[in-house]
């Protein structure tokens, strides 16, 4: 609750302070007098929009401070020690307008960001503008206040979630899908690359290998005529080397008989004849082996420019080409399993909506049940405002495709008059209809966490009788909370539990506005004012005498 207010420097108010109570409070003043000034004060302590503007002329700073009494908030307490804030039951609420942008807020003398100011305001002060009854002419509030009324904002949020996560879902499908063609000419490729390098059936060192089996093939007629030569000079012929070095070496022996000095150059030409000999078996053996063979040598060439291909286009060696091989292998396993990655993208899709579905379903049951109660409930409220066969009716209209905010678009139907059909507030609400319209709104929808309340001209278009009525309604809303409402009419304002005038003057050249609290006599003259407007007759005090007492009766 607001327990005391101080303005100083904004617009017309050089400097203003208000210690409040419980209640209704009533804030009446002729036009211009400063009135709405006090609630664009209270807007800024609840986290509103500072401009130069709001300061007084000739100033540089404009100041507003507010103290609530939170005993009865203890989350708000909580929320407070949490951010660092001590409260004790009381609340300081302090903001500083500066030309040059340097802005401050303090929450109990600690400084504040305007979010926190945001966040801490919206739960100790709601305002209700003098035009916001023109918001029930936008059919898109409509489901916030089925909603609010309902108790469904945990199923819209929940909605909410499923819906996001649908759409999620179904981007990455499109997504897919449009990867699917460049995946599918991808996997071809790969699929040809794998096959390429499976089929050759590559071994490590293989091209070694075959190129030099491919190098003794290609000259094996040479490599035969000079092994075969050569063993043929050293021991197939009549003139073979073999045959006379034996000749020379049987000459020697007999030579070493008579001279025993030759005996070791016996010997030498005995081992030369050994090894000459083994070199011509070689030579014979190796000759043998050799055969030309047309066949394998294609097939040897044909390998090795297979393998030469597959160098230019894979990998300088074997073993590179394996590894290529490998990682291709690997990519081609991704990409066909894609076709599993669909399948289960689809069922994941297919059961986000679903989901949807059944959270979407819920939802307008209960909106549907809501709305039925909201009805009955509104009707009863607009027709104790002097519209007596006045119908109120909630239209669904289905949505295809579903939204996040649910399946259905809500728009309240009205009719002021009997016989006539229910048709949009825009085409057949008066300005006076609206508002008793929106007061009987605030009369059945739940209003929050916040104790204080604030009407800024909400029995605007209206008179009479139904203006009594109004005053009774924001009587009865201020029995548990703390109201204040900005009028212009008597019959509203006799119902204040405190009244407030508001009235500007001229003092030193310069408009200020000042704030009276009135006693009963006081309200007598203000009431009267009200009714007669500036001479006050004292049939007029009677009447607005006669008023006082009839409101604080009821």
């Amino acid at each position: 609750m607001l327990t005391d207010l101080s303005i100083r420097n904004i617009a017309i108010i050089e400097q203003l302070h208000l210690s409040l109570g419980p209640g209704l409070t009533m804030l009446t003043g002729e036009t211009g007098a400063g009135k709405s000034i006090i609630i664009d004060s209270l807007s800024l302590l609840s986290g509103g929009r500072a401009v130069a503007e709001l300061i007084r002329s000739g100033e540089e700073e404009a100041t507003v401070e507010a103290v609530f009494d939170i005993s009865g908030q203890p989350e708000l307490a909580a929320s407070l020690a949490d951010a660092g804030i001590e409260s004790d039951g009381e609340l300081l609420v302090k903001r500083i307008v500066n030309r040059s942008g340097r802005n401050r807020i303090y929450l109990n003398g600690s400084l504040a960001t305007l979010a926190q100011l945001a966040e801490i305001g919206r739960r100790l002060v709601t305002i209700h503008g003098q035009h916001e009854s023109q918001a029930l002419l936008k059919p898109e509030s409509h489901l916030l206040l089925l909603d609010s009324f309902a108790g469904c904002h945990h199923n819209r949020r929940e909605l909410a979630a499923a819906f996001e996560a649908w759409q999620a879902l179904e981007q990455q499908a499109a997504d897919f899908e449009a990867q699917e063609r460049e995946a599918a000419r991808r996997l071809d490729l790969v699929s040809f690359q794998c096959e390429e390098i499976e089929q050759a059936a590559l071994k490590p060192g293989e091209d070694g290998d075959l190129a030099e089996e491919q190098r003794l093939l290609a000259h094996a007629g040479r490599l035969a005529a000079i092994t075969g030569g050569a063993f043929e000079s050293l021991y197939g012929g009549d003139q073979a080397v073999l045959g006379e070095l034996r000749r020379l070496t049987s000459a020697l022996h007999e030579a070493a008989t008579i001279d025993p000095a030759l005996t070791g150059t016996t010997g030498l030409l005995e081992e030369s004849f050994h090894q000459l000999e083994e070199a011509a078996l070689r030579l014979r053996d190796y000759a043998g082996r050799i055969e030309a063979d047309p066949e394998r040598l294609r097939h040897l060439e044909d390998r090795l420019d297979q393998l030469g291909r597959l160098k230019k286009k894979y990998g300088a060696t074997i073993e590179e080409i394996l590894c290529r091989g490998a990682a291709l292998a690997r990519e081609r396993d991704e990409l066909l399993g894609r076709c599993r990655s669909r399948e289960e993208l689809e069922q994941a899709v297919a059961a986000a909506r679903s989901r949807v579905d059944h959270l979407g379903s819920e939802l307008s049951a209960v909106r549907r049940r809501g709305a039925e109660h909201l009805r009955e409930r509104l009707v009863a409220e607009v027709r104790q405002l002097a519209m007596p066969h006045a119908e109120v009716t909630v239209a669904f209209e289905p949505l295809s495709p579903p939204r996040a905010s649910g399946f259905e678009r809500v728009e309240f139907l009205f009719s002021p008059n009997p016989g006539e059909p229910p048709r949009p507030l825009g085409k057949v609400a008066s300005g006076g209809e609206l508002s008793r319209l929106m007061l009987a709104f605030k009369q059945v929808l739940p209003e929050g966490e916040a104790p204080t309340l604030i009407f800024d001209e909400v029995d605007t278009g209206i008179g009479g009788a139904v203006a009594g009525v109004v005053g009774k309604k924001l009587k009865s809303l201020a029995v548990g909370q703390q109201v204040f409402c900005i009028t212009h009419l008597p019959q509203v304002a006799a119902c204040a539990d405190h009244h407030l005038r508001v009235e500007k003057a001229v003092l030193k050249g310069r408009t200020t506005t000042s704030l009276t609290l009135l006693d009963h006599d006081g309200r007598i003259g203000e009431l009267a004012r009200m009714m007669a407007g500036e001479k006050i007759t004292d049939t007029a005090r009677g009447h607005a005498a006669d008023l006082l007492a009839r409101a604080a009766s009821q």
